[in-house]
């Protein structure tokens, strides 16, 4: 076993956009674990949008992270050494000790995966926390219905594309929008959306009813600010949101301003439900069964971005997700 290893801590408080200044790679040694512990060693971690509310010092649904410490975060790694019964040595497992090549963890707060379901880094992605985020947004919180046309914003992301494709894979008409060409083209030509547009190509709103007419009856929220208040326009009767993330804010200083049009919300008898996904853990039996069958059909595609380098390459590689540069899920090896 090793003697020290890398993490990554947080050096301090980022002020809008996060910059490399803001981290900081430090040398700790691995202490052996104790009873029903786990030394795992880490081979994939994830970086994700909510982790920007995090470096921040204030009050939210998780606690932030402390400065001069580890971050934490999902990942993915194989067990060196166990004294925890029912989890031996060579089990992977996925738990939430991220931003360290070597972690230590109670054995109570990992979780088992098996590598013939699916790649191992596939449990930090579409069989992971982000595809049952879109499942139980998608079903549960939006509650779809047959005939439903469906709006998912961020969605060449991790969470919207899996979504979209959800929905598609039900038979309902889905749009979707996102920051660059390249990326409206892998909605339509890769994930089989009906309509999909770049953001930067003018007004949302009049670019989403270009794409549903008549119309949406879900909008799977990913973006906020300008996406929210668009998609509450489009909303027919009884429409419904589900709030999962909005990282058109995530670096703002200032409090971005809130859709102009909630009146709507009254009239249209809509439902604006936000949602965490630790709150459904019950639904990952049902999700990890369907989502891996239509994985084996070829009828969902879980997009990796992932990035090489190591314990070094995490930070830039987070400040790049939060600036756009991932299709799908944003994943770090850190193999070597």
């Amino acid at each position: 076993m090793p003697q020290n290893a890398r993490e990554v801590q947080l050096a301090r408080r980022p002020s809008g956009a996060p910059v490399p200044e803001d981290f900081r790679i430090a040398e700790v040694e691995v202490p052996d674990p104790a009873d029903d512990e786990l030394l795992i060693r880490n081979v994939w971690m994830s970086v994700d949008p909510y982790m920007r509310g995090r470096m921040n010092d204030r009050k939210s649904y998780a606690p932030p992270f402390e400065l001069d410490a580890p971050l934490y975060g999902g990942a993915v790694g194989e067990v060196v050494a166990s004294r925890y019964e029912g989890i031996a040595e060579g089990d992977w497992v996925v738990h939430g000790l991220g931003w360290r090549e070597y972690a230590v963890a109670d054995g109570h707060a990992v979780r088992r995966i098996d590598p013939a379901i699916g790649p191992p880094q596939a449990f930090l992605g579409v069989l992971g926390m982000t595809g049952l985020t879109a499942y139980v947004g998608l079903l549960d919180i939006a509650a779809l219905r047959d005939g439903d046309i469906v709006f998912v914003s961020g969605a060449a992301g991790a969470v919207g594309s899996l979504a979209g494709q959800l929905a598609r894979a039900r038979g309902h008409t889905v749009i979707g929008s996102a920051g660059s060409p390249a990326k409206v083209a892998f909605l339509r030509d890769e994930l089989g959306f009906d309509a999909a547009f770049d953001y930067h190509d003018g007004p949302v709103a009049e670019q989403l009813a270009a794409a549903a007419p008549d119309g949406i009856d879900v909008y799977y929220d990913n973006v906020g600010g300008e996406h929210l208040e668009a998609a509450i326009g489009a909303m027919r009767m009884h429409g419904r949101v589900a709030m999962c993330g909005s990282i058109s804010g995530y670096n703002a200083t200032e409090p971005p301003p809130g859709p102009r049009n909630l009146a709507l919300v009254v009239g249209r008898r809509l439902t604006l439900r936000g949602f965490l996904v630790g709150d459904h853990a019950d639904r990952r039996q049902a999700f990890e069964a369907e989502v891996s069958a239509l994985l084996r059909e070829g009828r969902i595609v879980g997009r990796e971005t992932v990035v090489e380098g190591g314990i070094e390459v995490a930070p830039q590689a987070f400040i790049d997700l939060l600036a756009g540069a991932n299709t799908g899920k944003m994943l770090v090896s850190l193999a070597g």
